[in-house]
Order: C-alpha cells, then structure tokens, then sequence
C-alpha cells in the first residue's frame, strides 16, 4: 500500500512519463474567465477534445442490465491489470478495510488529474460511504502540506455525468485558493456551522456544509464521523429537493459532489446536459460545472455559454432551490419534538 503523500509526490514525473509514453493523451486548452452570480466561473476551451473517442454512458434505468453485467460486456478500464504507466499505488482505509486504486485520468485535460476507484468492483449509482470521504480527504490534507491544493468530486448517477459505472472519485490540482463556487462558500455568513446552507445568489438548488477548521488537522478516527455526517445530512436534503419536484424523472436521484477542505457541496441534479440555445448542441455537465469550471469543445461553444449564461445551463441540468421551504420544514419538526 501506498501512502496519500508519496502518491502525490510522485506525480510530476509519473505524468511525463505516462504522457510521453501514450498512455496518458493530454489535451491543451485555454481557460476563460465568465462572472455572474458572484462566482467567476471558467470556461475551459479544449478543441482537441472533438477527437476524443466517446464512450458510452452507463445505462442506470431500473430495467438496465446490472452494472457489473454491463462491466462484462465492455472493458472496464478500472479493473486489473492496470496499464503500468496510469497505476500511482493503493490505499487502504484502516479502520474499513476499503482498498482503493489510484490511477491517472487516461484523457486528461489538467496535468495531475488524478482517479480514486474502489479496487472491488462497486456501482457509480451508489453513494459515497465514509471511508470514500475519508481517503479523498486525506489527498486533500497531503496536498495541502506538500504546499499544492487539489479538491475531488464525485458524479453519482445517470443524470450525472458520470462516465463510468465503476465507482470512482476525482481529483483535481487547482492554482487558485479553491474551486470558483468554493469563494462563495467561503464568504457565506452562517448563524450555525454545523448545519447545512444555500448560496442563495446561485439560481439552482444546492446544498453545502461548512466543515470544521480544524478538521484538516484531524486523526482518521475523527474524520470519518465528521465527514459522514456532514455527507448524509446533504444528502437528505438533496433527496428531499428531488421530491418536492413533481416532474422528477424516475429511477434513483442523481447528484454531484464537490469536496474540499472546507466544505462539502451536494447539488441534485435532473439532466445529464443542457441543449444550448444558440447551437442546439448539447451540453454535457458534470460535478466541475457546479464547481465553477465548465468544459467547451469549440470557440462557438465558448461564446454560446457565454451568451445563455452559465447560471442557465446550471439550472437547466439542476432543479430549482425550495431551501426555504426545507428550513421550514426542519423548523416544524423541532417544534414537534
């Protein structure tokens, strides 16, 4: 097993390497600042993106094969053996026993981006357990020492964005202090800390949860229960945004994860992409688009997003924000206790 340190102190050079062996395709882009909703979202442009093969997305509909009947049909990229140049090392979370790979995110489009896949076999649809949260956390807390800052995020779902079946979370290195809707996490003035909010000014439902400023400094004992509560408390309210929407599709909710040292972020979502309106092209949005950064492929893609806004794309693959109406709700059933 490998430590989450020595991981990421191997990255430089592992990436050349994979890189320049073709294992890893890295694909150049440019990214393009675009602010409203006091966020300044980035727009990474990547036209070398149109030549990435597609792959298919995992078929989650309650009539669907079973992912791991799916997984025997196509190659599971995430299954031994691992190509030897995208393989960085496991690690275990001790006190669960979960085993994790790490591997390189074959087509990348920001060096390092890096993949935590559950070394048995486990479903995209399926949440995130506290072990998942933990050892994601403590790449984090590694990066954070060794003086870089990453963040991860986790696509669940068909609706999603999720590419794969196999479970698997991401992260990311990021040159600013934080993803962009991170900053606005950050600034929110909170009576409670320890229950979850909204950032009214986003026009989509989101759920967020400050986490404890010493966290970060904290032993794996005390990780798990703080990081899974703040988790399960987001995800209970993601579930209940799903339900006051009566025109939820069926089948189980789909939701998008945003992980940093400071706060956890649960967006529900209801599509996988939005059609924009200028070139009736869709959209694909993953756990980044919440995050503040969204993927183009093409200068006219740019300048679409740009025109219909970024805050309309995000809800047109979100749902709308009944926060409120949660609120009163949790405050009615305090007083009935």
């Amino acid at each position: 097993m490998s430590s989450q340190e020595a991981i990421l102190a191997k990255l430089p050079e592992a990436f050349d390497k994979a890189r320049a062996s073709g294992d890893l395709l890295f694909f150049p882009s440019s990214v393009h600042t675009h602010t409203e909703h006091d966020v300044e979202f980035q727009i990474r442009l990547c036209p070398a993106l149109q030549n990435k093969p597609r792959l298919p997305t995992p078929d989650f509909s309650e009539d669907a094969p079973t992912a791991k009947e799916q997984e025997k049909k196509r190659h599971d990229p995430f299954a031994p053996p691992y190509v030897p140049n995208l393989y960085l090392g496991e690690v275990r979370d001790e006190a669960e026993g979960n085993e994790y790979v790490i591997l390189f995110n074959k087509y990348s489009v920001v060096p390092h981006h890096i993949l935590m896949v559950t070394k048995d076999f486990q479903s995209q649809t399926s949440p995130l357990m506290p072990p998942d949260l933990v050892q994601a956390y403590l790449f984090l807390v590694a990066a954070k020492k060794a003086g870089r800052k990453f963040f991860a995020f986790y696509n669940c779902g068909d609706l999603s964005g999720a590419s794969q079946p196999h479970k698997h979370l991401q992260l990311i290195p990021i040159e600013d202090d934080g993803p962009p809707v991170e900053k606005l996490a950050r600034a929110a003035k909170i009576e409670h800390e320890e229950r979850p909010f909204a950032l009214s000014q986003l026009p989509y439902a989101n759920h967020v949860r400050r986490l404890p400023s010493s966290l970060a400094s904290a032993s794996p004992a005390t990780l798990e229960p703080a990081l899974a509560h703040a988790f399960l408390a987001l995800l209970d309210l993601a579930i209940s945004t799903v339900r006051h929407d009566g025109t939820y599709p069926p089948g189980p909710p789909s939701y998008n994860v945003v992980l940093t040292l400071e706060h956890v972020h649960v967006v529900p979502r209801r599509r996988e992409a939005h059609t924009l309106a200028r070139t009736g092209e869709a959209l694909s949005v993953n756990a980044l688009g919440f995050a503040g950064m969204l993927l183009v492929k093409s200068a006219r893609e740019l300048e679409a997003v740009r025109e219909e806004g970024v805050g309309n794309i995000l809800r047109g693959v979100g749902l709308e924000s009944v926060h409120e109406v949660q609120v009163d709700e949790h405050k009615a059933a305090d007083e009935n206790l």
